[in-house]
């Protein structure tokens, strides 16, 4: 039986081969070229753990496979105000449309509308794609090890850094971990949400922080939902943490929650 992911990964198949057929690869390497600078998404996540304060890294969904409809009506450009405002590092911003109701066009929106970086949050399995996240303005993107074997994984990165972009890689396991850190992104995350089964547990975090080795830096990520999650993940030497759900759930108050969440410790 198909998981969630082995879902999704079908139909970005899907997406990339339409992709490819709608632009050539010479036009979209120049947009990626002509498009404005990289703003330095790991530098912002260290500049603010640097000073000792929590680097968040804010998301931008409107739905999930295991939360279902979150704020299905969002205003992304003002929801990634009151991040800044509340005193995001970054922002992670969701294109994926058919299970998290995101879009480039949303990005597009939101990067011309807030001055922090912002990494696009979608399923990589191709290079194409990479391309595309920068011609939009992406800072960062993602790879998630689960998603891609070694030398794909490769492939993404090198694309990646080569347009002068981070890279956050995202890991589940002991084994991703492994895989993962043989990757020279300093930029490691801990998806306490297993993607296969679409169950979060923060102990995941607990577990794979010590496979950790000196200069590379744990992201921790899902399951985040107030201020003693993060006194917790801490513990184990945790300082940077991308936020959903719960944020966008908190309304009036999302500016005030995510200062209270950068101060907890």
């Amino acid at each position: 039986m198909k998981t969630a992911l082995d879902r999704i990964i079908d139909y970005k198949h899907d997406e990339v081969r339409a992709l490819k057929a709608a632009c050539s690869l010479a036009d979209l390497e120049a947009a990626a070229k002509a498009a404005s600078p990289v703003r330095g998404f790991a530098a912002a996540l260290s500049s603010v753990a640097d000073a000792g304060q929590n680097a968040l890294i804010c998301e931008i969904k409107r739905k999930s496979p295991s939360a279902g409809d979150i704020l299905p009506g969002a205003d992304p450009v003002e929801i990634a105000r009151d991040y800044e405002r509340g005193g995001a590092a970054c922002l992670s911003v969701l294109t994926d449309m058919p299970s998290f109701g995101g879009n480039l066009a949303d990005f597009e929106a939101i990067r011309s509308a807030v001055s922090i970086p912002m990494l696009r949050k979608d399923f990589m399995i191709d290079p194409i794609q990479i391309i595309e996240a920068r011609a939009h303005g992406a800072d960062c993107i993602l790879i998630i090890m689960s998603a891609v074997d070694d030398s794909l994984a490769a492939d993404l990165h090198h694309c990646a850094t080569d347009l002068g972009m981070d890279v956050l890689i995202e890991t589940h396991d002991e084994e991703e971990m492994e895989r993962a850190l043989r990757l020279p992104s300093p930029l490691i995350g801990v998806n306490n949400r297993d993607l296969k089964r679409m169950v979060t547990d923060l102990t995941t975090t607990e577990r794979l922080a010590p496979m950790l080795p000196a200069g590379r830096h744990l992201v921790s990520e899902s399951g985040i939902a107030d201020p003693e999650s993060i006194i917790r993940l801490r513990k184990v030497g945790s300082r940077r943490f991308l936020i959903g759900e719960w944020l966008m759930k908190q309304g009036a108050s999302r500016s005030e929650q995510v200062t209270r969440l950068k101060l907890a410790c």
